[in-house]
């Protein structure tokens, strides 16, 4: 991509509604009153737990991240075609720029990039390290959960096609409900912003063997237990929770019947959680469910897609087909 003008990566904007404190402490109580216990899986991404992620993409156990990193690249030349010149990318819950690198790598003059995540101090710091090595590039960071409603800013000048980038699985964090809600809201934000028909990138962590998906969420270096005791950490620091982290446990496993991998924090002993004046007693062996990862198949994911109006065109998978780069576009 060669350089023709100099841009520089914008603050965040920023979805109060979203990211606050107040929405966090909403819906932590929310959440530790349900039984079972259960904290929204997207309040691990603070400064820390982002930096805690990034080192869990690289552990030799878990596979989805280098697994998607090889089909970019080794793919890299036919994405490009299809998503042609002059495209905006829109990635949700965008985290580090290693998988955008790689596909920016492969775009005719893209017309600008928008990453969207919910925590927004470790966006910025990406924004702006991305937009120093691509100058040329419109770089246009929004801090926004992207599960709720935000604002995307106006479209670049010249702007041929828009292009939702959704990789990491991510989508198997959400139930069949949300899953649709989020489909409806990408179709929205995509449509009609450009000439081409907007359009959705996704990667999808396929079904495989259960020791495999273990091994992936219990890593011996015990990155991936530190990243699910942050929350606890969080809950600390900023709703001033009076807990003590090492009275819990992480846990993670296969659930065979749901088709997902379960995080829970497990209560060592019998003990109680403060937040403010609410208590939380907590029985030992008692869990607080923290995240699910369903895995998927390609053509169930497809039939739930075109009730969007999605249509399939493309998909890249690697030789064992653990993951899956899948490619929609919206109905014209």
């Amino acid at each position: 991509m060669a350089p023709s003008e100099t841009w520089t990566a914008a603050t965040p904007e920023t979805a109060p509604q979203a990211t606050g404190r107040e929405l966090f402490r909403r819906e932590v109580l929310a959440g530790l009153r349900q039984s079972p216990k259960r904290i929204p899986s997207k309040f691990f991404y603070d400064r820390r737990g982002s930096e805690l992620f990034d080192r869990i993409c690289t552990l030799p156990e878990y596979y989805p991240t280098r697994t998607e990193l090889a089909i970019l690249a080794r793919h890299g030349p036919a994405l490009g075609a299809r998503l042609g010149p002059r495209a905006e990318i829109i990635e949700l819950g965008a985290g580090s720029t290693l998988k955008i690198r790689r596909l920016l790598a492969h775009l005719e003059h893209p017309a600008a990039y928008v990453p969207v995540d919910i925590s927004a101090e470790y966006l910025a710091a990406q924004a702006r390290e991305l937009q120093a090595d691509y100058p040329a590039l419109p770089v246009r960071p929004v801090a926004a959960d992207f599960m709720a409603s935000f604002t995307i800013p106006d479209p670049a000048d010249h702007l041929l096609h828009s292009v939702a980038f959704f990789p990491g699985s991510t989508l198997g964090n959400l139930s069949r409900a949300e899953r649709h809600a989020f489909l409806a809201r990408v179709a929205r934000h995509v449509a009609g912003r450009a000439p081409r028909p907007g359009a959705l990138l996704i990667g999808l962590d396929l079904h495989k063997e259960r020791a495999v998906l273990e091994r992936a969420y219990n890593d011996r270096a015990g990155v991936t237990a530190a990243f699910n005791l942050n929350l606890l950490l969080r809950l600390r620091r900023e709703l001033g929770a009076d807990l003590d982290p090492t009275a819990f446990a992480h846990h993670a496993f296969y659930n065979e019947l749901e088709r997902r991998i379960e995080m829970h924090l497990v209560s060592r002993r019998r003990q109680t959680l403060y937040i403010g004046s609410q208590a939380f007693p907590l029985r030992r062996g008692e869990t607080i469910h923290t995240e699910n990862s369903y895995k998927f198949d390609v053509t169930e994911f497809d039939a739930q897609a075109r009730t969007h109006g999605f249509v399939p065109r493309a998909t890249w998978t690697d030789q064992r087909r653990w993951f899956a780069l899948h490619y929609l576009e919206l109905n014209p």
